[in-house]
């Protein structure tokens, strides 16, 4: 199979990005008043769900059942997570989370070789950019053909709504793309489309075993 494009996963893919995260919410809380506080342990469990305001409302329901919600609760998420956005766009644009070692040369490589690149992640537009503008330069967006974060469809990952959104802005079918990504949600997504999916390895999943999923490329 000769791959035409590669479509990157961002958390821990082109950034080792999980404890900036988990840091960033930890700040919000403070800000907002809450005494919250998301550990290294309790991080983990939470990254089964992915999408920052999915990830505090799984929080609430599922480890503060004593918790009295605000009356408008949606907008109690959303506020929060807007906070917690921009304190992680501020450790992203003081350079405390560069790309992985190897990734820009890898972009380059690609780029040079005629490869179409693209990027696929359940995280906000500002995240993407912060991170990027840092790593690749103002010009970032021209290192990519599609850029698919964020809301931008209905279902997040493990959903594969978010690669048949970029495959299409390529006009690529699956089999010709490589996925690069990390297992935080599983192989799940990429594997729906026959897709080959290569998983670098990172500090926050490093223990994370990947079951009944063989066809994954471990990298």
């Amino acid at each position: 199979m000769t791959i035409k494009a590669i479509i990157f996963d961002v958390d821990g893919t082109l950034a080792d990005t999980e404890d900036g995260h988990r840091q960033s919410f930890n700040k919000a809380f403070a800000e907002c008043g809450l005494d919250w506080n998301w550990d290294v342990t309790l991080y983990d469990k939470l990254l089964r769900v992915t999408g920052g305001k999915e990830r505090i409302k799984y929080f609430v329901d599922s480890f503060l059942t004593g918790f009295t919600r605000p009356d408008d609760f949606e907008e109690f998420v959303k506020h929060l997570h807007k906070v917690k956005t921009a304190h992680y766009t501020a450790m992203l644009r003081e350079g405390h989370i560069p790309l992985r070692p190897g990734i820009k040369q890898l972009i380059s490589d690609a780029r040079a070789s005629g490869i179409t690149l693209a990027i696929a992640t359940t995280t906000t537009p500002e995240n993407v950019s912060a991170l990027l503008e840092v790593g690749l330069g103002k010009n970032w967006a021209d290192y990519f053909a599609a850029n698919g974060c964020g809301d931008i469809v209905p279902h997040k990952k493990p959903a594969p709504d978010i690669y048949f959104w970029v495959l299409e802005k390529l006009g690529l079918p699956p089999p010709t793309a490589l996925r690069w990504k990390i297992p935080k949600t599983g192989c799940a997504p990429a594997l729906r489309q026959e897709s080959r999916l290569s998983l670098p390895p990172t500090t926050t999943h490093a223990t994370r075993i990947l079951k009944g999923q063989q066809r994954c490329l471990m990298t």
